[in-house]
């Protein structure tokens, strides 16, 4: 699910980030990150550290996009993704319920009720710091009696459920694309239980092929089904985030109902 990463620098563990993130103008969130520019930055010392830790500081310390989210009190830099994401399919609209999936460190919760979102629920496996206008769930989605718990928190089905989920990388990239799209179809069986009608789903996989038997279903139940890949994403990653648009309910449970009966077998 989602992985632990420092905290947010200034702001307490266990304790809600103190006001708003993002600029002033929300309109303005990921203009501010794709325009800003760092001067480069060196490592000082290399000891201690390998050839792996040392990349991976070296780019965390000249991404325009780190900066950013640091400056501005986004937990991380995969906010923008979202921000990003929604200026281009207005996902979040003012009052909706939304479920965030895997949601720690919690950036994507902020996104949301920033954007206006009522009410907003993560879930996550890890403990994830409080996120001021969110609820935040210690759990695995796949427990069974867990959508029947979040539609009670959320006052009604939700509007929109997101996932940012990716399991631990193996290094082996046709295991590591395999792995992320069936934790994307548990997401998307999921999210055809608690989503309302009209409803988004949003979930990031990885190119390679595989995602293909993902999108037939997918094209089913939801009258728009779109891929995308933000510009905060890096661009050596192969991931996309499919953005599936205009849940229908009837289907969604004809789907889920040939899933059960794939997974249970001959009788």
């Amino acid at each position: 699910m989602g992985k632990g990463r420092p905290a947010v620098p200034g702001r307490q563990p266990g304790q809600p980030a103190q006001g708003s993130p993002g600029a002033a103008d929300g309109e303005t969130d990921a203009a501010t990150a794709q325009t800003g520019r760092t001067k480069s930055v060196s490592l000082r010392t290399a000891r201690g550290r390998t050839s792996a830790q040392q990349h991976w500081l070296a780019r965390q310390l000249n991404d325009p996009y780190v900066a950013a989210a640091r400056k501005q009190g986004w937990r991380s830099r995969a906010a923008f993704k979202l921000i990003e994401l929604d200026d281009r399919f207005h996902l979040i609209r003012p009052g909706m319920r939304v479920i965030d999936l895997g949601a720690a460190p919690g950036g994507w919760a902020q996104v949301a009720v920033k954007r206006g979102a009522g009410r907003v629920v993560g879930v996550d496996l890890l403990p994830v710091d409080p996120v001021r206008g969110a609820e935040i769930v210690v759990g695995d989605f796949d427990d069974p009696a867990l959508p029947a718990r979040l539609r009670e928190m959320l006052g009604g089905p939700a509007d929109l459920v997101l996932s940012d989920m990716a399991p631990n990388t193996t290094g082996h990239a046709a295991t590591d694309h395999i792995r992320i799209i069936g934790l994307a179809e548990l997401a998307l069986d999921f999210a055809m239980e608690v989503l309302a009608e009209g409803g988004s789903f949003v979930a990031k996989v990885f190119q390679g092929g595989s995602e293909q038997d993902m999108l037939v279903p997918m094209k089913r139940a939801f009258a728009s089904v779109r891929h995308a890949k933000p510009p905060a994403s890096r661009k050596e990653s192969s991931e996309l985030y499919v953005v599936a648009t205009g849940y229908r309910p009837e289907r969604g449970a004809v789907l889920r109902a040939e899933r059960r009966r794939r997974l249970e077998g001959p009788a």
